[in-house]
């Protein structure tokens, strides 16, 4: 039966197990309780831990003591419950709270409730909500433990929320001719806190009501006193405002013309301020970072669109700069912002809507009452609905020329209701989401801001470090660089960590960063991880889970099937959370159906899986994940080398997976486009647990990467798969690895290892009495001793092999055999019999289409017959290789092959047709970095000149 937890702060610390109150033991290991549950679902790394239980001082015996009562904290939850709500994760230690257990995250839910209604021109629906919400207060927040300074920072922080819904409560009340109840409130509320100004507005507000004008005017006098005696300062424009209306009995009266809700129409550009004052456009701006660098193209943009000269009135100018956490959105914008002002003379507005933060996103009608407020509208004559103030600070805006700087917006429905009207003013927005509904409905100009180039990283350190130390270790600021992944936040982070400690050497810090799990913890002083966290929260429970299980994708990218083998889902279902996933800049769809999640973000999702997801899940994903990489390559392996043996079984196919290639083509451009993907892919299978799949990737990768030249790629990948297939105990994958290994090898001059792995091969084959396996490599051991000019040892492993394949039956191994044996025979100068043996094999190649057989014999009929005195036959059998390694995409014996086909046209005196041939291999060389490319210049300088 699930047990019902109830975890309470805003008052002493309690928590209730089915309605029952239980012990949370000693003041400290409540303190590491109520810090967890300040940060429900936030890993807390120890060292800040410690900083919330002592201080500024933890003793040395912390970290052991933090685990003591972490401990504790899970016998008091539960045991096994108990462990599984407070998790140890590589980022510290996370508490997880479900929906509704802390009465903070009802108190916060009510209030909401009551603020939309109020915003909504709704007293009497907000009233019971922020009624609701303040009777779950049972005191001050957490009283009763003693507090360290972060911790009573963040307590404050709560009590400021309390009094905010207080004051709106009052609002509320007001709004409902209810002062006779509000103002005793009030005059607690600032018995407690007599500085807060817009308590002494709603008070005086009361009493006015209350028909006590004499009560109002004193409260006026009695605030300004607090005021200047606490602060120095006089109250403020709008309480001194509010005490002209009352004493003037201006307060309540509405002109002739009254707009929604009983809002004051005002002509266009006017200010509502007493007559004779000083009118001074605002200045909102916050101050702009110092050091910027790059964004050269977006500051054009933003210079294009909102940079129109005064004289040009029409539409309001809308850009909206979008990107991920870290990026640096509220850095451009208010670069920018700080270097236009010339061009808005009426003054620049300023909010941060907080979309993506720890508090409340600001609502619209808050942030409207701010505009409206600094535009010089006074409380008395504040519209109550959002409409109305939306309809004012329109009217406002319409004659003035002033930017609105819109900071950290959530969406779309939270930005139209502050855009301004026609007029021309300029409207900035920062968003982690795309808001693409504003580009489509308001025609706003999207501008999405990715991470840094190299160059301006660079630039950054070395603004922030000076040119010496940057450049005296540009290895170091490089791999700093890239470890960061470019990201200007976590750039900034390293920059002040190193600027901190001038001692440090570079390629220290550079080495600490190095690696992926310690990448983020190194970075969490600099807030990384909690930046991201608020881009997490904002996600619906599905598209949460994808992110999360996106850490278990090794990268670089991915494709919309590979999510949806991830997920465990049709692709239709995953394709409304990758939209989400996108629009909110935690994936990147940098080409069609092709994702890529920034290195940090790969870093955070590990965590967050970890934390969150149980170890089966996390397996059971996986093995969707390789299922579906091995089951698509293994089919474009096979249609890439059909006479290839196929290994293993096919992993199941799901019903609503469907394998995209039909053709060799397609085969093709999905193994260039998952190269980089498969090779991690692979080391992955083989570090977790799924050895079996590793053999598998390996046969079907050599598919692609042997005919193309990509022998280090090979090499790495077959060393995987012996080590994989060693650890299970598997000799047939073993002697499978060790067979494609010593071709690798072989194709990189290191001729002695790759013999050693064919010798284990070959009695790993005899041993399990495998004569396919033992045929193939027999042709392979002929290879090698061929290269190593060892011709009479190379011609008997070739009849051995051919013998091997004549007793099992095997026509295409036979036929390769045989063209092996003709090849040295024509070595050892049996060019006749060369031939006969070449033809019978050729013949047999037609017969099964064996077409990359085809191509290899003509090559060695060619050698034979130019042996014999008949280049233009050679030519003739070359031309026809050549034409069967180019549909083959066999680059690498296509080149060979061009070699000798130029030597054929010299030998006929066609210097023209040989210098082609050398021409086509050398470009094959030079894409494949190949050595044998200079050998190949050498040829064609020697030539003679015309």
């Amino acid at each position: 039966m699930t047990m019902h937890l109830h975890f309470a702060l805003l008052g002493p610390l309690t928590l209730a197990k089915d309605g029952v109150l239980v012990a949370l033991g000693s003041a400290k290991q409540q303190l590491v309780l109520a810090a967890l549950l300040l940060r429900p679902g936030e890993a807390i790394p120890a060292d800040e831990l410690a900083a919330m239980v002592w201080g500024d001082r933890p003793p040395a015996s912390a970290a052991a003591n933090i685990r003591t009562y972490l401990r504790g904290l899970r016998m008091v939850l539960g045991g096994a419950a108990g462990t599984d709500r407070i998790r140890t994760t590589p980022g510290g230690y996370l508490l997880w709270v479900g929906p509704g257990e802390r009465d903070l995250d009802r108190f916060d839910a009510a209030a909401a409730r009551g603020r939309a209604a109020l915003a909504a021109g709704d007293p009497a629906g907000a009233q019971p909500e922020l009624a609701d919400a303040l009777g779950l207060w049972r005191g001050p927040a957490l009283s009763g433990l003693p507090l360290p300074r972060v911790l009573a920072g963040r307590v404050d922080r709560l009590e400021e929320r309390r009094l905010l819904v207080e004051e709106d409560a009052a609002a509320a009340g007001l709004s409902l001719g209810d002062a006779a109840r509000v103002v005793p409130r009030l005059r607690a509320l600032l018995d407690r806190h007599p500085l807060r100004q817009r308590a002494w507005a709603q008070l005086m507000t009361g009493l006015y009501q209350l028909g006590d004008v004499s009560g109002a005017l004193a409260a006026f006098r009695q605030a300004r006193q607090v005021l200047v005696e606490e602060t120095g300062m006089d109250p403020g424009p709008e309480l001194t405002r509010l005490h002209d209306d009352i004493l003037h009995h201006r307060l309540g009266q509405r002109p002739a013309t009254t707009g929604a809700a009983g809002a004051t129409v005002v002509p266009a550009g006017a200010t509502m301020v007493p007559a004779g004052a000083t009118v001074v456009p605002p200045r909102q701006l916050p101050l702009a970072v110092a050091g910027f660098v790059g964004r050269g193209a977006e500051i054009a943009v933003l210079d294009a669109a909102l940079g129109r000269r005064i004289e040009q009135p029409g539409a309001v100018d809308i850009v909206t700069v979008s990107g991920m956490a870290g990026v640096g959105k509220t850095t451009l914008a208010l670069h920018w912002a700080h270097h236009a002002v010339d061009r808005f003379p009426d003054g620049q507005l300023y909010v941060n809507l907080r979309g993506y933060d720890d508090g409340d996103a600001v609502l619209p009608a808050d942030a409207l009452l701010a505009f409206l407020e600094t535009l010089g509208v006074p409380t008395g004559r504040m519209p109550s609905s959002i409409d109305a103030r939306a309809g004012l600070f329109r009217s406002l805006l319409a004659s003035r020329r002033m930017l609105v700087l819109l900071d950290n917006a959530r969406d779309a429905t939270q930005v139209r209701p502050l855009l301004p009207g026609a007029g021309r003013c300029a409207v900035l927005v920062t968003s982690r989401d795309q808001l693409t509904g504003l580009a489509a409905a308001e025609g706003a100009r999207p501008v999405t801001l990715g991470v840094l180039t190299a160059g301006e990283s660079t630039l950054l350190l070395r603004r922030r470090l000076g040119d010496g130390r940057v450049a005296a270790d540009p290895a170091a600021t490089a791999e700093m660089i890239e470890s960061t992944g470019r990201l200007p936040l976590a750039l900034s982070i390293v920059a002040a960590r190193v600027a901190a400690r001038p001692a440090f050497p570079l390629d220290a810090v550079a080495a600490q960063l190095r690696s992926p799990d310690s990448r983020l913890r190194l970075l969490a002083g600099g807030d990384v991880r909690r930046v991201f966290s608020w881009s997490y929260r904002a996600l619906s429970a599905d598209a949460a889970r994808l992110l999360r299980l996106l850490g278990l994708h090794p990268g670089p990218d991915l494709t919309g099937d590979a999510v949806a083998a991830l997920v465990g889902g049709p692709g239709a279902a995953v394709a409304p959370l990758l939209a989400e996933l996108t629009r909110l800049h935690l994936l990147t769809e940098h080409r069609p159906d092709r994702y890529a999640l920034h290195d940090l973000l790969r870093s955070y999702a590990v965590e967050l899986t970890q934390s969150y997801d149980r170890p089966e899940e996390r397996r059971d994903a996986r093995h969707r994940m390789f299922d579906h990489y091995l089951r698509v390559g293994l089919s474009a392996a096979a249609l890439l080398q059909p006479t290839w043996t196929p290994v293993g079984p096919m992993p199941p196919q799901p019903t609503d997976v469907s394998v995209p290639m039909s053709d060799r083509a397609a085969a093709e451009a999905w193994f260039q486009a998952e190269r980089f993907v498969l090779l991690r892919v692979l080391r992955q299978t083989a570090a977790t647990g799924f050895e079996r799949h590793t053999g598998q990737f390996a046969w079907a990768l050599a598919a692609y990467l042997a005919p193309r030249g990509l022998f280090q790629d090979q090499l790495a990948v077959q060393r995987v798969a012996l080590d994989a297939a060693k650890r299970v105990g598997d000799l047939g994958a073993q002697a499978l690895a060790r067979r494609m290994l010593a071709r690798a090898l072989m194709r990189l001059g290191d001729q002695d290892t790759a013999e050693h792995h064919l010798r284990r091969a070959i009695e790993l084959y005899e041993q399990l009495g495998d004569l396919d396996g033992l045929a193939l490599i027999l042709r392979h051991r002929t290879e090698l001793c061929t290269q190593t000019g060892r011709l009479a040892e190379a011609l008997g492993h070739s009849v051995e092999a051919l013998r091997v394949s004549r007793l099992i039956g095997n026509d295409y191994a036979e036929a390769r055999a045989l063209n092996n044996k003709g090849y040295l025979h024509a070595l050892t100068g049996d060019h006749r019999q060369a031939v006969v043996d070449c033809t019978e094999a050729l013949a047999r190649q037609r017969r099964s289409g064996d077409r990359v057989g085809q191509a290899s014999t003509l090559d060695s009929l060619g050698f034979a017959y130019h042996r014999l005195g008949d280049p233009a036959r050679a030519a003739a059998c070359y031309e026809q290789a050549v034409r069967h390694f180019v549909e083959s995409a066999n680059r690498f014996h296509e080149a060979l092959t061009l070699i000798r086909l130029g030597e054929a046209r010299a030998a006929m005196a066609d210097v023209t047709g040989a210098v082609e041939a050398w021409q086509r291999a050398l470009r094959i060389y030079d894409d494949l970095g190949d050595p044998a490319a200079e050998e190949i210049r050498g040829r064609l300088a020697g030539l003679p000149p015309g």
